[in-house]
Protein backbone atom coordinates (compact mmCIF):
# COMPACT_ATOMS: atom_id res chain seq x y z
CA UNK A 1 0.00 0.00 0.00
CA UNK A 2 1.35 3.40 -0.98
CA UNK A 3 2.53 5.71 1.53
CA UNK A 4 1.02 9.08 2.91
CA UNK A 5 3.69 12.05 3.77
CA UNK A 6 2.70 13.29 7.44
CA UNK A 7 3.47 16.17 9.21
CA UNK A 8 3.64 15.89 12.63
CA UNK A 9 4.09 18.36 15.78
CA UNK A 10 5.53 16.39 18.09
CA UNK A 11 6.84 17.81 21.63
CA UNK A 12 6.85 21.13 19.47
CA UNK A 13 9.01 20.17 16.46
CA UNK A 14 7.11 19.84 13.08
CA UNK A 15 8.62 16.40 11.61
CA UNK A 16 7.42 15.52 8.28
CA UNK A 17 7.14 11.32 7.49
CA UNK A 18 6.06 9.17 5.43
CA UNK A 19 3.72 6.81 6.98
CA UNK A 20 1.31 3.75 5.98
CA UNK A 21 -2.42 5.41 6.22
CA UNK A 22 -3.13 2.58 8.74
CA UNK A 23 -0.23 3.21 11.04
CA UNK A 24 -0.90 4.85 14.63
CA UNK A 25 0.09 7.53 16.00
CA UNK A 26 1.45 5.18 18.81
CA UNK A 27 3.99 3.03 16.10
CA UNK A 28 4.82 5.93 14.01
CA UNK A 29 6.00 7.72 17.95
CA UNK A 30 7.80 4.90 19.17
CA UNK A 31 9.20 2.86 15.88
CA UNK A 32 9.61 5.85 13.26
CA UNK A 33 10.93 8.73 16.36
CA UNK A 34 11.70 6.82 19.34
CA UNK A 35 9.91 8.51 21.34
CA UNK A 36 9.98 5.78 24.01
CA UNK A 37 7.01 6.48 26.51
CA UNK A 38 3.74 6.15 25.16
CA UNK A 39 3.74 2.30 25.67
CA UNK A 40 1.64 -0.97 23.60
CA UNK A 41 -0.32 -2.45 26.34
CA UNK A 42 -4.04 -3.13 24.66
CA UNK A 43 -3.63 -1.42 21.35
CA UNK A 44 -7.70 -0.68 21.74
CA UNK A 45 -7.93 2.09 23.56
CA UNK A 46 -8.83 0.48 26.99
CA UNK A 47 -5.83 0.66 29.12
CA UNK A 48 -4.28 4.11 28.98
CA UNK A 49 -0.39 3.33 28.43
CA UNK A 50 -0.42 4.85 24.75
CA UNK A 51 -1.64 7.97 26.06
CA UNK A 52 -0.60 11.62 24.92
CA UNK A 53 -1.60 14.95 24.53
CA UNK A 54 -3.58 15.74 20.99
CA UNK A 55 -3.91 20.26 21.61
CA UNK A 56 -4.01 19.51 25.24
CA UNK A 57 -6.49 16.64 25.68
CA UNK A 58 -5.39 13.38 26.46
CA UNK A 59 -5.62 11.14 23.48
CA UNK A 60 -5.12 6.96 23.07
CA UNK A 61 -2.43 6.97 20.25
CA UNK A 62 -3.01 3.43 19.70
CA UNK A 63 -5.86 3.82 18.34
CA UNK A 64 -5.25 6.79 16.47
CA UNK A 65 -4.64 6.74 12.95
CA UNK A 66 -0.72 9.11 12.48
CA UNK A 67 -2.57 10.87 9.63
CA UNK A 68 -5.67 12.29 11.59
CA UNK A 69 -3.59 14.20 13.89
CA UNK A 70 -1.43 15.84 11.31
CA UNK A 71 -1.11 19.62 12.02
CA UNK A 72 -2.14 18.52 15.35
CA UNK A 73 0.32 19.49 18.23
CA UNK A 74 1.07 15.97 19.87
CA UNK A 75 2.64 15.74 23.55
CA UNK A 76 4.68 12.54 24.96
CA UNK A 77 6.18 12.53 28.46
CA UNK A 78 9.29 13.58 27.59
CA UNK A 79 7.65 16.53 25.69
CA UNK A 80 6.47 18.02 29.11
CA UNK A 81 10.11 18.25 31.19
CA UNK A 82 13.36 17.80 31.03
CA UNK A 83 15.55 15.83 33.56
CA UNK A 84 17.25 19.19 34.82
CA UNK A 85 13.38 21.00 34.76
CA UNK A 86 10.47 18.46 35.49
CA UNK A 87 7.20 19.49 34.82
CA UNK A 88 5.63 19.68 38.02
CA UNK A 89 3.37 16.25 37.57
CA UNK A 90 6.78 14.41 37.00
CA UNK A 91 8.15 16.18 39.81
CA UNK A 92 5.03 14.90 42.47
CA UNK A 93 5.02 11.42 40.77
CA UNK A 94 8.67 11.47 41.76
CA UNK A 95 8.43 12.79 45.13
CA UNK A 96 4.92 10.53 45.96
CA UNK A 97 7.28 7.16 44.32
CA UNK A 98 4.08 6.54 42.76
CA UNK A 99 5.54 4.03 40.50
CA UNK A 100 6.66 0.49 40.76
CA UNK A 101 6.94 -1.44 37.72
CA UNK A 102 6.50 1.92 35.54
CA UNK A 103 4.87 1.25 32.41
CA UNK A 104 1.47 3.07 33.35
CA UNK A 105 3.07 5.82 34.45
CA UNK A 106 3.17 7.75 31.16
CA UNK A 107 -0.44 7.53 30.84
CA UNK A 108 -0.93 8.17 34.30
CA UNK A 109 0.99 11.48 34.02
CA UNK A 110 -0.61 12.50 30.90
CA UNK A 111 -3.77 11.94 31.74
CA UNK A 112 -2.71 13.98 35.41
CA UNK A 113 -1.93 17.03 33.06
CA UNK A 114 -4.76 17.01 31.30
CA UNK A 115 -6.76 16.66 33.86
CA UNK A 116 -5.48 19.86 36.15
CA UNK A 117 -5.22 21.74 32.68
CA UNK A 118 -8.90 21.55 33.27
CA UNK A 119 -9.39 21.54 36.93
CA UNK A 120 -6.37 22.60 38.87
CA UNK A 121 -8.02 21.45 42.31
CA UNK A 122 -9.74 18.29 41.76
CA UNK A 123 -11.58 16.62 44.54
CA UNK A 124 -10.68 12.74 45.00
CA UNK A 125 -13.78 11.99 43.07
CA UNK A 126 -12.88 13.52 40.35
CA UNK A 127 -9.15 12.14 40.08
CA UNK A 128 -10.05 8.82 40.28
CA UNK A 129 -12.92 9.34 37.28
CA UNK A 130 -10.19 10.26 35.18
CA UNK A 131 -7.56 7.83 36.10
CA UNK A 132 -10.28 5.17 36.29
CA UNK A 133 -9.19 4.40 32.17
CA UNK A 134 -5.95 3.82 33.46
CA UNK A 135 -4.78 0.63 34.10
CA UNK A 136 -1.95 -0.73 37.01
CA UNK A 137 -1.28 -3.89 37.39
CA UNK A 138 1.11 -3.07 40.50
CA UNK A 139 -0.97 -1.33 43.02
CA UNK A 140 0.22 1.84 43.27
CA UNK A 141 -3.24 3.43 43.36
CA UNK A 142 -2.91 5.39 46.44
CA UNK A 143 0.12 6.56 45.75
CA UNK A 144 -0.70 7.96 42.27
CA UNK A 145 -3.55 9.90 44.13
CA UNK A 146 -1.36 11.47 46.46
CA UNK A 147 1.19 12.51 43.38
CA UNK A 148 -1.69 13.94 41.50
CA UNK A 149 -3.00 15.48 44.68
CA UNK A 150 0.71 16.69 45.20
CA UNK A 151 1.11 18.09 41.67
CA UNK A 152 -2.42 19.93 42.22
CA UNK A 153 -1.15 21.42 45.01
CA UNK A 154 2.44 22.22 42.91
CA UNK A 155 0.32 23.67 40.72
CA UNK A 156 -1.85 26.05 42.61
CA UNK A 157 1.53 27.10 44.88
CA UNK A 158 3.04 28.65 41.37
CA UNK A 159 -0.08 30.29 40.35
CA UNK A 160 -0.37 32.04 43.32
CA UNK A 161 3.46 33.05 42.97
CA UNK A 162 2.91 34.56 39.41
CA UNK A 163 -0.63 35.87 40.13
CA UNK A 164 -2.09 33.47 37.33
CA UNK A 165 -4.93 31.48 38.25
Amino acid sequence: MAQQIVTLTVNRVARTLAVSPQASLLTVLRNDLALNSPKYGCGLGECGACTVLVDGVAARACVIPAGAVADRHITTLEGLGSPAALHPVQQAFIEEQAAQCGYCLSGMIMMTVALLARNADPSDEEIRAELSGNLCRCGTHLEILKAVRRAAQLGLQAAQKTGKP
